[in-house]
């Protein structure tokens, strides 16, 4: 459960994140980096698809800046995995709402 988001800052169960991060079902990765900055392509999600989830959450950041890569989205659809992006502060609503095991969170918390 993500307890709070402001720009460049997350706390999830109480401790406080100040770097993009990826909630798996193994856990917390933190200080996520992409390939390209502003730009969520498949390499740099492998390990969320690996666990097959159901749901995927991206928050392409505060103001959107982020963009999903036309293969992330294939790639969700050819396996069944419904793929939200929402800026972050929608897309931390929604994953609490939706918090389970088969769903993943990938969150850019600035721009």
């Amino acid at each position: 459960m993500i307890d709070s988001y402001a720009f460049g800052r997350m706390v999830v169960d109480g401790k406080e994140y100040r770097r993009d991060l990826k909630l798996l079902p193994s856990g917390i990765k933190p200080d996520w980096w992409r390939k390209e900055g502003h730009v969520l392509h498949l390499a740099d999600m492998e390990d969320a698809l690996e666990g097959k989830p159901e749901v995927i959450i991206v928050g392409t950041g505060h103001d959107g800046c982020m963009e999903v890569d036309r293969s992330v989205a294939e790639r969700c659809r050819e396996s069944g995995i419904k793929l939200i992006a929402l800026r972050t502060a929608d897309a931390v609503e929604e994953f609490n709402r939706r918090s389970g095991p088969g769903v993943i969170g990938l969150f850019h918390l600035t721009c």
